[in-house]
């Protein structure tokens, strides 16, 4: 920094550059130049050798086909570089030779420059060996301000972006969005030779990673070198590449940097600049019984479709749309992962990844059966108290996992230790099963129920940290494994383990409560005092007040629960509790109200508390902290064509507090993903014509069902690291997720201006004047029908099948069996149902089947 800097303007930035190294120190929007895209305000700390900057970039060379593979970098040991002269588009340029080894092969210089006043990064590698030299690695730092640390949540989300990548090969590109969700949102995207092929940490940097700092990666256009190495044997998103260079032959590789108006509009964008644009509907979590469609629109023809591995999807061309969208049918033909790659007749390719699972009702099925046989725990002799229960699981290991060293892995309580459980019994609310019920009514009633929840004298209600500790002095010899080390402050002491104070293991357990409520009182559950359980899920949230009053002022996990407990409160004439309940939960939304970002957690920033401060602050009609919420939600869980990203809600840092492999890495769908998209599916149904939100609301929904091996097994999210690329190997606090699933997953039938209609979570067709859906959830429970704003729900019996006709207005509903059913639609609009349907006292109808016909059900709004 002791040379200065120079500033430069092109159409939408000024940028400045560090006079010795040419890298980034500045780039900010002409929009908005008090905000600034790089971590330029700790520029003085990150001025050393190995801190990556933006303008850098990492080679890995070898002669061609042969020898070892060496990496060289211009971060690792700066010296000044060589200004060179600068002519027509170009503003700067430097050799940059001087910060590279001397024994480098190939010679290495940067342009920055405009086009068409837009900013370019141009590097042009020339072979300066006498013999062919293959780069089998290439990659460019993407480095911008992801640096939390020392900030308080306002100044986070007006000065810090949060980035993600499609790595869709030539169609790929980086999303760089402000964390408050509002503006311009910056896009990285393929200029010449800059294919996006891997998505690469950068972990050499010594910038300390943490809950304040995700970490930086680098765009890599070739990666053959890291998948022979570091990334040997795994699956990769593409297949790696490398390219040579012959004797004095030059290449350019560059990226260019643009504008999209927001966040929404960032497809809008890459179509204005002719980039290839895949919207795949509903998303790529195909289920293998559901039809999925992809819509691709690009100026040139398509050549060739290839999917790998080689069959796992089924491409039907169905026509064009007309404004010039190519649309095709997906189905899946088997489990896993699957590369669909489109080549254009100008050799630009496209990937996009997609998912195939099992049936939703399959993968649900399956995933109770798992938790209740392979996760049960029964041990009468366990010194914890903890049998019986849905215990925490190492798949890797194919074992229950009882004694860990972060002690609320196995404590059945916090995230990790309650997920597993928490998992099983939402799984009842979609789809109860008798033998797993049964199991679950013993361990509420044996382990939960008096152990981590209090039962009895002042504390009753109040919910433990774990029952799990660490204290080989209070405990006989033997008990903990020699082969784990218990140290620090993750070895709880038994007073740790005890303390109620913590807020966030309230929700666990009011949930538990209230869905043996719904089991006793609508699904025929005997065993099962429905009034009991709906009054306990009361005092939960009470106690959760009363004991852990500084963590409650924060949204929680599963927060939703509060106000699924509140409406049914209400709905029971349960009414002075419900009032209490109410005025309670008013409180915390009005300190809510009173914040610029109320999203404060345990962490200095957060992605979970979302979730209840939209669904309170919406219920209470405080539309602008709603809105505030609902955009900061948008900004760190987008919408890309790839299944691991699509929907996936920004969590980087519960690896460590809740996976097996712990390390600060970018999760795919980790239960942020199914929390908020409760928040967004609510928000999408008070707004039918955004798109936008349905899309995202439903990709999140689905991340749950995503990380669900073939047998089963629930993982706490997949690890992105291309080092890895698979599930993590801990069931850990899945759970919380799954909840997502369980209260939010519904079929969503929608007709949108030029893809005609669609269903998410069905499947589709158009019969004369009636639009006809197969219902696919797991549950079949919940069915919004958005030109009318129509939403049908079942708290007991399934809904089969839909039909809708636009003209007539009228839906006809078949049912599977008798049912229980509610009905919304918005103020103003009037149901009319057959003669002989009646309310019940608590806002439900009641259908009965009969012999040998179909339970149908006509409903009509007027």
């Amino acid at each position: 920094m002791g040379m200065g800097a120079e500033t430069f303007m092109t159409k939408n930035f000024s940028l400045t550059l560090v006079n010795a190294s040419q890298t980034v120190k500045h780039l900010k929007p002409l929009s908005d130049t008090s905000f600034d895209y790089t971590p330029a305000d700790r520029i003085a700390q990150r001025d050393k050798d190995g801190l990556y900057h933006l303008g850098d970039i990492n080679i890995t060379l070898r002669e061609s086909g042969k020898g070892n593979w060496k990496q060289y970098a211009t971060a690792y040991n700066r010296k000044p570089v060589v200004k060179l002269a600068v002519n027509g588009n170009v503003i700067a340029a430097a050799d940059l030779a001087a910060t590279l080894p001397a024994d480098i092969p190939v010679g290495i210089k940067r342009f920055w420059e405009t086009d068409n006043g837009d900013l370019v990064l141009r590097f042009e590698i020339t072979n300066i060996s006498t013999g062919n030299i293959e780069i089998g690695s290439l990659g460019i730092p993407l480095v911008f301000n992801n640096i939390l640390e020392g900030k308080n949540l306002d100044q986070a989300h007006h000065e810090n972006v949060f980035f993600d990548p499609y790595i869709g090969k030539d169609a790929g590109y980086l999303q760089v969005n402000r964390l408050h969700g509002e503006g311009p949102s910056l896009l990285v995207l393929p200029q010449e030779n800059a294919s996006f092929e891997a998505y690469n940490p950068l972990n050499d940097d010594p910038t300390p990673k943490g809950v304040v700092f995700e970490g930086f990666h680098e765009w890599l256009i070739h990666s053959k070198a890291n998948a022979e190495t570091e990334w040997k044997g795994v699956e990769q998103w593409n297949e790696p590449t490398s390219t040579d260079l012959v004797p004095g032959e030059s290449k350019s590789f560059s990226l260019k940097f643009v504008l999209a108006p927001s966040i929404r509009k960032i497809e809008d964008e890459l179509i204005r600049r002719k980039r290839p644009v895949a919207i795949g509907l509903p998303g790529y979590v195909l289920p293998i019984n559901e039809i999925g469609r992809l819509f691709i629109k690009y100026p040139e023809k398509i050549s060739s479709i290839s999917v790998h591995p080689e069959n796992a999807l089924t491409l039907t061309k169905k026509g064009e749309t007309p404004n010039g969208w190519l649309e095709y049918e997906v189905k899946g033909n088997s489990w896993g992962r699957a590369r669909l790659s489109v080549r254009y007749e100008d050799n630009t390719l496209q990937t996009i990844n997609y998912k195939v699972i099992k049936s939703q009702e399959e993968v649900v099925d399956d995933l109770g059966n798992f938790l209740t046989t392979a996760q049960w725990y029964e041990n009468r002799d366990d010194p914890f108290g903890r049998s019986p229960s849905i215990i925490n699981y190492d798949y890797d290991r194919k074992q229950i996992l009882t004694q860990e060293r972060r002690s609320w892995f196995v404590g059945l309580s916090d995230e990790a230790g309650a997920g597993s459980w928490l998992a099983a019994v939402m799984k009842q609310l979609v789809r109860p099963d008798h033998q797993e019920v049964e199991k679950i009514k013993r361990f509420i009633n044996e382990t939960m129920w008096g152990r981590i929840q209090h039962n009895s004298d002042s504390t009753k209600y109040g919910v433990r940290k774990s029952l799990f500790y660490y204290e080989p002095e209070l405990m006989p010899k033997g008990t903990y494994s020699d082969s784990i080390r218990f140290s620090g402050w993750e070895a709880w002491s038994k007073e740790n383990a005890e303390d109620l104070g913590r807020s966030y293991n309230y929700p666990h357990v009011a949930a538990a409560h209230w869905v043996m409520y719904h089991l006793g009182r609508n699904r025929g559950f005997t065993g099962i005092d429905w009034r009991q359980s709906l009054e306990n899920a009361y005092h939960t949230a009470i106690a959760m007040m009363k004991f852990a009053p500084y963590y409650a002022q924060f949204g929680q996990m599963e927060g939703s629960v509060f106000l699924y407990i509140l409406l049914d409160l209400q709905r029971e004439g349960f009414t002075e509790m419900a009032a209490d309940l109410e005025a309670e939960m008013k409180k915390r939304a009005d300190h809510w109200r009173s914040l610029n970002y109320p999203f404060g957690s345990e962490m200095p920033w957060d992605s979970t508390g979302q979730e209840e401060v939209y669904m309170w602050t919406s219920y209470f009609g405080y539309a602008d902290k709603a809105d505030v919420t609902l955009n900061a939600i948008l900004a760190y869980m987008p919408t890309l064509p790839h299944w691991g990203y699509n929907g996936s809600a920004r969590r980087y840092w519960d690896f460590v507090y809740g996976g097996k492999l712990a390390r600060i890495e970018r999760q795919l769908h980790h239960y942020g993903s199914g929390l908020n998209a409760i928040p967004v599916l609510s928000a999408y149904r008070a707004n039918p014509d955004d798109f936008y939100l349905l899309r995202v609301g439903h990709a999140g929904s689905m991340g749950p069902l995503a990380n669900v091996t073939e047998d089963g097994f629930g993982s706490a999210a997949f690890h992105s690291y291309p080092s890895t690329l698979a599930i993590d190997g801990y069931a850990g606090d899945y759970g919380s997720g799954f909840y997502g699933y369980a209260v939010n997953s519904a079929t969503y039938i929608y007709h949108h201006p030029e893809f005609g209609w669609v269903a998410f979570s069905g499947n589709i067709e158009k019969e004369g004047e009636w639009v006809r859906t197969e219902i696919t959830t797991a549950g079949k429970n919940s069915v919004f029908i958005a030109p009318e704003s129509l939403h049908l729900t079942t708290v007991a019996g399934q809904m089969q099948q839909v039909d809708y006709n636009p003209k007539t207005r009228e839906t006809i509903v078949e049912f599977n069996g008798d049912a229980l059913f509610g009905v919304k639609v918005p103020e103003g609009k009037e149901v009319i149902l057959p003669t002989g349907i009646i309310k019940n006292t608590r806002g439900y109808y009641e259908v009965k089947s009969s012999k040998g016909k179909k339970n149908i059900l006509s409903v009509k709004i007027k």
